[in-house]
């Protein structure tokens, strides 16, 4: 009987609590789903309104972020009010688990705190074909803890801004020019004046390489087996690639053309930026 009792007692506390609890739970769930929604929109229209005013396109995403972040945490805020958890309360619980996560966490503020540097200092802006951490893309986006570019084989690839001011950055895209660093190998009983002659040919009339600096071909090294050619056209930095690969073709075709042998030869490097 007493413990049938102590049962009957629980289920009616518990009923008690959820006839209190329930309708808070309820209108606080509508409120988030319907804030969440609020929220996309209102940076949605934030975004549309800085395309309008001109407002670089470098700061852009990283003010949408923030923006974002901040209304979440006012979200929250009206939020647990509504649940009935005391805002002064919850502001201490919430600074105690803030310091405790931004400890845990501090790689992600030194991310933040990078990509405002990035923002200020501009080491490289939205478009820009750059180099570091050993990935080369188009920069897509600055947000406030990542880099997010697009290479040359259409994968995005996101970069800690800590990280990608951490080493070397190389911006392909301050030059009005690129210099491509071409290295072709040919077997030594070939006549060097004459492999020169063709493959300049063979480049100049590719499409898109400058005449103006003129592509340049020379002995870089003379190894075991064979002759290593340094074959250095330009081309503006938006035409990079397609003149890598056309460059190559052409003259391949151009050798093979004239009867000229081509030989085995390792590593083919990205192009350094033209002086």
């Amino acid at each position: 009987m007493e413990e049938g009792f102590k049962l009957s007692n629980y289920l009616d506390k518990l009923i008690g609590m959820t006839i209190e609890f329930a309708p808070k739970l309820l209108l606080a769930l509508v409120v988030l789903i319907i804030g969440l929604w609020i929220i996309r929109n209102i940076v949605k229209m934030i975004g549309k309104t800085m395309d309008k005013s001109n407002l670089d396109k470098d700061i852009q995403p990283f003010l949408k972020s923030l923006v974002g972040v901040l209304l979440k945490v006012m979200l929250l805020f009206s939020v647990a009010g509504i649940v009935g958890i005391e805002t002064t309360s919850f502001v201490a619980v919430l600074a105690a688990a803030g310091f405790a996560i931004g400890m845990a966490l501090q790689g992600s503020l030194g991310n933040f705190a990078a990509g405002v540097m990035i923002l200020l200092f501009k080491p490289y802006r939205i478009g820009d074909l750059i180099k570091t951490q050993d990935q080369t893309g188009h920069v897509q986006e600055i947000q406030i803890f990542n880099t997010i570019i697009s290479t040359p084989d259409n994968k995005t690839v996101i970069i800690p801004n800590g990280q990608a001011i951490s080493g070397p950055i190389t911006n392909l895209s301050t030059r009005e020019y690129l210099r491509l660093d071409l290295n072709i190998a040919i077997p030594y009983e070939e006549d060097f004046p004459k492999v020169e002659r063709i493959i300049l040919e063979a480049l100049l009339s590719t499409p898109k390489v400058l005449s103006d600096p003129a592509p340049f071909v020379g002995i870089e090294q003379f190894d075991s087996h064979n002759i290593k050619l340094a074959v250095r056209p330009h081309a503006k930095t938006e035409d990079y690639w397609e003149v890598y690969f056309n460059s190559y073709r052409n003259v391949k075709e151009a050798l093979s053309r004239n009867g000229i042998k081509m030989a085995y030869s390792e590593g083919i490097e990205l192009g350094n930026i033209g002086g």
